[in-house]
């Protein structure tokens, strides 16, 4: 193995794609060499976009690396639905909302 190579392989391992799950760029390629080559997919298995940000911080990312190994475009890939709380809400909001049918 070339040094280069080896350094390319060392910084893949070490760098961190989804900080929310702590999702490594490395265990990314090896999902998408493993023949999963939708955001959807890898979600599911990784729980990449499932933390605190939404996916605000990695489906980008993730996206790019699919087209560095699959060659589909990140212009054609399908991103996962967003889906509520569409931001982060301080847990003491939920915690004091009652519930109108309790009260009855």
């Amino acid at each position: 193995m070339k040094k280069s190579s080896r350094r390319q392989k060392n910084r893949q391992d070490d760098v961190v794609v989804c900080r929310c799950e702590e999702v490594t760029e490395a265990e990314v390629r090896a999902v998408i060499r493993a023949g999963y080559h939708s955001l959807e997919e890898i979600k599911r298995i990784l729980r990449t976009g499932m933390g605190h940000c939404g996916g605000r911080g990695c489906l980008k990312v993730i996206a790019r690396l699919i087209e560095e190994e699959t060659g589909i475009p990140v212009a054609s890939q399908k991103f996962p639905t967003a889906r509520p709380p569409l931001k982060p809400l301080p847990l003491g909001l939920l915690a004091g909302y009652k519930n109108e049918q309790e009260d009855r």
